[in-house]
Formats: C-alpha cells, structure tokens, sequence
C-alpha cells in the first residue's frame, strides 16, 4: 500500500511523523463509449462553440461568466497564487465529541500509521482521544486544497476523516417536509413495531455490491458467446399492479406479517 502523504500531526507543542493511506479503495469498472454498429471508441474533443473548430490546450484558459455572457479571464499563475501552499502539517486546533458532528459533514477516511520513532507519541495521542470520548478538528493540504477533518480512534488505530465546510452543505429549508402532523398510536406502535423487528447489529461484511459482480458475470458471460444480430425488441407488457392498501394501518400491518414470514 502506497502512502499519499507523509507529514506530522501537530498536537500542542507535540509532532508525530505519520504517514497518510486513503482508507477506501474503488470498485468500479470503467466502461468505455463506443459507437454501437462497429465498436469504435468515442473521443471527446474541445470544440469552440463559435466556429466549431477544436482548441488546443495551450489556447485553453478559465473564465467566470458574467450575467450579460462576457467572460472574465482568469489565467493559471493567477489561479494558483490563490491555492494553499504544500504543508506537511496535520493541524489540531480544537477537540470536540464526535456525536456533536452531524453526519452529513464526513466525506472522506485516511489511515494514518505512525513512522517508526514516532509510536510513542502516536500511541499516547490515540489512548488520550480513546480516554476522553473526542476527536481532534484539524486542517490540513493535499494536492493544493486545504481541507478540514477529524481525527478519531477506531480500536487501535487514529483515522483522518475529511469532513465537509459548512458552505459545501445545502440547506434542508430548501425542500419542503411536513411539520408536525397527528399520527395515530396505533400507527406509530406498529411502525416502531416494525423496527425492533428488523434490529440488529450492524455487520458490514455481510452487505456486498451485488451490481459490481453481476456486471462481471455479465461481461464474462458475453465474452465467452458468438456474435449474433440484436434481436428484435418485444412489446413492452404492463406490468401488474399490486392492490393498494385502503390505509396506512393496513400497510403497516401487511410489512409487519411479511416480515415475520
């Protein structure tokens, strides 16, 4: 496993030499576009919408478009004098109880494994933020971006959560959910109902991405059939409709015996 960084978690007057991992690894399998009739892979090209012509890279620049559609130039020495500078510093600034942070505020884990003098100094961060029940807010650069994050124990080792800024998140005023409404007890006994029934611990191993390895069986099973012409689409057939539960009660109760079947 390749190291993406390496730096130091600055803790007070304290620096730990560590190196960071991503601590998620992509599953996905590239398809490429082509054109159907004879497999020729497509090509994007960037065309200049006024003659049509494609525009080399070294004529490319970034621009804000303006309300009348004129455009204000920005070149890249520009742009870049505005990045953060490389830092080689994992920065605490405050710790906090990580119940206080709102999920929809993490975005990204790193693995963080210590260099070999420092393990000392890595251990006694991790059993301090283990003792007191918090994570380390912090900042820190990669690839020209500054970025916030966390540092949280899980078992015996530190993890760097990025964590989203307050102007990434939309506002939840901006759709419309109901305020306060009447519910029946015994709509609400039976939906509770429902979910005591379906609790359990939760066991990551056991959920897979069942689209990732179906695709698979599907690309191995085309690759070992011979070509033969696309046959001819059949008409679509409605499908049945199932029939609606007369109440909100009655539904609750129909997944209440679906589940204990």
């Amino acid at each position: 496993m390749k190291a993406l960084w390496r730096g130091g978690i600055s803790f007070g007057l304290v620096n730990i030499p560590v190196r960071l991992y991503s601590g998620s690894v992509t599953q996905r399998i590239d398809l490429d576009m082509i054109r159907k009739k004879d497999q020729c892979a497509i090509q994007y090209v960037r065309i200049c919408k006024k003659d049509g012509k494609e525009v080399p890279w070294d004529e490319i620049a970034k621009g804000y478009r303006r309300e009348n559609g004129d455009y204000i130039v920005l070149d890249k020495e520009e742009i870049s004098k505005l990045m953060p500078g490389k830092s080689d510093t994992i920065d605490i600034f405050e710790f906090v109880l990580e119940k206080d942070i709102p999920s929809q505020y993490l975005e990204k884990p790193y693995i963080i494994e210590p260099e070999k003098a420092a393990t000392k100094t890595y251990a006694l961060l991790r059993d301090a933020l283990k003792k007191t029940g918090k994570v380390g807010l912090c900042r820190f650069v990669m690839r020209t971006s500054e970025h916030l994050g966390i540092l949280k124990v899980e078992e015996d080792v530190i993890l760097l959560i990025q964590i989203r800024f307050q102007e990434q998140l939309r506002d939840t005023n901006e759709v419309k959910t109901p305020g306060k409404l009447k519910i029946e007890k015994k709509e609400l006994d039976m939906a509770v109902t429902i979910i005591d029934q379906l609790t359990g611990e939760f066991e990551p191993e056991k959920y897979k991405d069942t689209y990732k390895s179906d695709l698979i069986k599907l690309i191995k099973k085309k690759a070992s059939e011979k070509p033969k012409k696309q046959p001819v689409k059949p008409t679509r057939s409605r499908a049945k409709k199932s029939p609606e539960a007369d109440s909100l009660l009655e539904q609750l109760k129909a997944s209440l015996a679906a589940i204990k079947n």
